[in-house]
């Protein structure tokens, strides 16, 4: 390890959502600094495909969106696997529609998805690292906590809803020695956004409204994640830290 504060060697991570995409990019990433990984998702067949991947990898299979389960899943990963000491909050979803005549059930999904997994999964682990005076929470939010765009506004408001979120962690449990943060993708080409990479009208869009010229890569976002997953961020708390290609930063 060239710089030993970022050195992970030691360290287990729990990353939800992590069978495909960002979430195995992101496992992977932690598994390369030195951490042990644990993959989660819903899918048992998946789930195991992809931590075959990863050298040491487990996986454990349970639904982010069901409090209890969650709880019972975390408490069980304490007792037999052993200390989770990051925690990332990776799993979400999509729907994409006009705002006018959108799903209730799809917004209700939503919601559970992308906001509510995030509080289960993050107050399950943070009781425990907060009886060990220690702990990194990464919270997965998007350009869309800070930006809109024609038909997916459910989808922006539940990413702003991470970005808060976070900040709330960070408030509630920085004094604990916890640090919460989150990192906000911008356009990745990733499964989510398949029907997006395969729509030439969009992508020509995007490398013109991204001042990078292009879709990210997945594997560009695991730099970010082992930051603030290390030591190297010892003192950041509540900080969104947007990976966008410079989207956000231009008109």
């Amino acid at each position: 390890m060239a710089l030993p504060m970022f050195d992970l060697s030691g360290r287990r991570a729990l990353v939800t959502g992590s069978s495909q995409g960002i979430g195995f990019a992101l496992a992977r990433a932690l598994s390369e600094a030195g951490a042990r990984v644990i993959l989660n998702g819903r899918d048992e067949a998946k789930l195991q495909a992809a931590s075959a991947q990863i050298q040491g990898a487990r996986a454990v299979a349970f639904d982010v969106t069901d409090h209890a389960a969650t709880r019972a899943a975390v408490d069980r990963i304490e007792d037999e696997i052993g200390a989770i000491d990051i925690l990332v909050n990776n799993a979400g979803m999509q729907h994409r529609g006009p705002l006018a005549d959108f799903p209730a059930d799809a917004f209700e999904r939503l919601l559970k998805t992308n906001i509510s997994s995030v509080f289960n999964a993050g107050q399950a682990v943070a009781r425990h690292m907060i009886s060990r005076g220690a702990g990194k929470i990464i919270n997965i939010a998007s350009v869309q906590t800070a930006l809109a765009r024609p038909g997916i506004a459910p989808y922006t408001a539940t990413k702003g809803a991470v970005g808060n979120l976070t900040k709330g962690m960070a408030t509630d449990w920085a004094r604990f020695g916890l640090q919460c943060n989150a990192i906000a993708p911008g356009y990745f080409d990733t499964p989510l956004n398949a029907a997006l990479v395969n729509d030439p009208a969009f992508s020509e869009w995007l490398e013109k409204r991204t001042p990078a010229g292009r879709w990210g890569r997945v594997e560009e976002l695991g730099g970010a994640c082992v930051f603030l997953a290390s030591g190297a961020s010892s003192f950041i708390n509540g900080h969104v830290l947007y990976v966008d290609g410079g989207i956000t930063a231009s008109l």
